[in-house]
């Protein structure tokens, strides 16, 4: 093979397996849009207490940190695109489980089943997607992965709106549509990316955390803004006058921000040398948006218009996070630094909550722009280090 023929085929977008890992993720991220809801709402009709709720929910991230570590041990013995397939049934299976399981306990395995799977199928769906983007449009492909995903996470709650919560009919659609995300897995099942060269030494899972730490902090200081933010943004808003309406759709701002910029967003990175400039970016626009917030909140529309843009470059944290690693490795090691970055995704869906519900607790309205300061100043600091000492790949 000639370089020139070896160039146009590492820039040559490989179409039907990025197409069928986007497609079927994005499938899971409408079911998943309208299961969450869905099990709250049951749970509420049966009697039990927002705390009991919010333990059942909360085992979702617990899960997902078990669950990391393994996607790329059975990948390995089974194939990237089979381990997806058997994931996809054990999510659709854990969903029926849950309009069966009548005691409250049954609920928790359901939702280790379910979390496992779900996070096997992210890792598995973003090592697929990245392995697929030629390098110079890996931004591109992500940013679309990411647009996309963010829609059919939204699709869910409008389906919800819906359909109801009563009766197997959610229950059946969710089946329906996690069943849908296997097709195009069939599809391009003989294209799916090996795990493991032959030959090829696999290493420890946890040391990935730290051989690129400028995506891995990037996608826990997302997962906990992300989720902790909104969690407590409508408390936050009617602290500080907001009607529970006017907080939603301020909520909304962010969502809309996420999905019309991550395109953008990714195209750019895409033309910068070093993707780390652009992540210290993304942070310090986020930790000046925390810093501004309260002074546009007596003006909903300044506030919207900075949450607009404010949640979309946030959210490039885990889009260009993604592509900067994608960027740095490949094969095995892709594929367990992907694990270790859904990990991190993890921690910061466990911490992101607290950090900022003791903020508030002891600092008031002001402990919520505080709470969140703090995390994109940690990563700022982490980010300038790296850049100022150039250790190694992040």
């Amino acid at each position: 093979m000639t370089v020139e023929t070896k160039s146009q085929d590492e820039e040559s977008v490989h179409w039907l397996p990025m197409i069928a890992a986007i497609s079927s993720i994005s499938v899971v991220g409408i079911a998943i849009g309208l299961g969450m809801p869905l099990l709250s709402v049951i749970l509420e009709s049966r009697g039990h207490s927002a705390s009991m709720i919010g333990l059942n929910t909360a085992v979702a991230g617990l899960a997902s940190i078990a669950g990391a570590p393994l996607a790329t041990p059975i990948a390995t013995r089974l194939g990237v695109a089979w381990t997806m397939l058997i994931m996809i049934a054990a999510g659709a299976l854990a969903f029926v489980g849950f309009h069966f399981a009548t005691a409250f306990w049954m609920w928790f395995p359901l939702r280790v089943v379910l979390h496992i799977a779900l996070t096997v199928l992210f890792i598995l769906s973003e090592f697929w997607i990245s392995t697929s983007a030629p390098p110079k449009r890996r931004g591109l492909v992500l940013g679309i992965y990411a647009t996309v995903l963010s829609l059919g996470f939204a699709a869910g709650p409008w389906l919800f709106s819906r359909i109801g919560s009563s009766g197997f009919l959610p229950f059946g659609v969710i089946v329906v549509l996690v069943m849908i995300a296997a097709i195009p897995v069939l599809a391009a099942r003989k294209e799916s990316p090996p795990i493991r060269a032959e030959g090829e030494e696999t290493s420890g899972f946890l040391q990935y955390i730290w051989l690129v730490p400028t995506a891995t902090a990037a996608v826990l200081v997302f997962g906990a803004v992300e989720t902790g933010g909104f969690a407590l943004f409508p408390v936050y808003g009617n602290r500080i006058g907001y009607s529970e309406a006017d907080a939603a759709l301020l909520l909304t701002m962010i969502g809309l921000g996420n999905v019309l910029l991550q395109i953008p967003l990714g195209m750019i990175s895409d033309r910068v040398g070093d993707r780390r400039y652009l992540l210290l970016i993304c942070a310090a626009v986020g930790l000046l948006g925390t810093l501004v917030m309260p002074h546009l909140a007596q003006n909903w529309y300044l506030m919207a218009a900075l949450l607009f843009v404010w949640g979309g470059v946030v959210a490039a944290l885990y889009t260009v996070g993604l592509a900067h690693l994608g960027s740095q490795l490949s094969g095995h090691e892709l594929a367990s630094a992907n694990a270790a970055f859904v990990l991190c995704y993890g921690v910061g869906m466990v911490l992101g909550p607290q950090a900022i519900g003791i903020g508030m607790d002891a600092f008031g309205p002001s402990g919520f722009g505080g709470a969140l300061s703090l995390f994109f100043a940690a990563y700022m600091v982490l980010a300038i280090g790296r850049l100022a000492f150039r250790r190694g790949p992040g």
